[in-house]
């Protein structure tokens, strides 16, 4: 949960025209990265919402060793994800972790 209980410190936020990455990190024992992901009406039916998901779900597989431990992050896809290609949503989602993950200043 993003909002936390005191025990969450480092939000950020990063988005690109496809997503938007909101990163926080947790203070305490140390845990792997988690993600999930958010995918409105908006986007599409069902069909195409699982669609996008199925695919960003991939893509954030491969992303998670490189995450710090204790991250969570949450993914919410746009409306224009649902017409993009696996390139053109990996090469947002890497943007947009970038960003996110950057150290605060």
């Amino acid at each position: 949960m993003l909002r936390g209980d005191g025990t969450v410190t480092g939000r950020r936020r990063a988005g690109t025209h496809l997503l938007v990455v909101h990163r926080a990190e947790r203070t305490g024992p140390s845990r792997p990265a988690r993600v999930g992901f958010v995918v409105s009406r908006a986007v599409g039916n069902s069909v195409v919402r699982h669609r996008v998901v199925r695919r960003l779900r991939a893509l954030a597989a491969e992303r998670l060793a490189s995450l710090a431990p204790s991250t969570d992050l949450v993914v919410r896809a746009n409306p224009p994800a649902a017409t993009a290609s696996s390139a053109e949503l990996a090469e947002a989602l890497d943007r947009a972790l970038a960003r996110a993950c950057r150290a605060d200043r």
